[in-house]
């Protein structure tokens, strides 16, 4: 079992910057595929980032690569997501998910713990 609490979240203009964390309990925090999504008002889900649990490897969306990045840190049970050149349309509510394989899956569906999520506001 993982319970996982998203955190750094809020408003901020666009072209700013954001961090968000993701702490996780368990002691196996290194045995899962780590990933964010996002869901914007009246829009599915949709994949924004994961990190794989073995060589770190990340993987991106389109419409965030080269702005945000994913990271993990292992010894404090935390993934992060860094987030540069806000957009307006990045306006949603960021959710982490977790799932114990060594793949990388990009569909939410394929992820078994999930945080609350929290809510990033990026004004024109």
């Amino acid at each position: 079992q993982v319970q996982l609490v998203e955190s750094g979240g809020g408003l901020v203009q666009a072209g700013g910057s954001l961090r968000l964390s993701c702490a996780a309990s368990g002691r196996t925090f290194s045995s899962y595929t780590l990933g964010w999504f996002r869901q914007a008002p009246g829009k599915e889900r949709e994949f924004v980032a994961a990190i794989s649990r073995t060589d770190f490897n990340t993987y991106y969306a389109d419409s965030v690569k080269d702005r945000f990045t994913i990271s993990r840190d292992n010894a404090k049970n935390t993934v992060y997501l860094r987030m540069n050149s806000l957009k307006p349309e990045d306006t949603a509510v960021y959710y982490c998910a977790a799932v114990n394989t060594i793949t990388v899956p990009r569909l939410g569906s394929q992820y078994n713990y999930w945080g609350q999520g929290t809510q990033v506001t990026v004004s024109s």
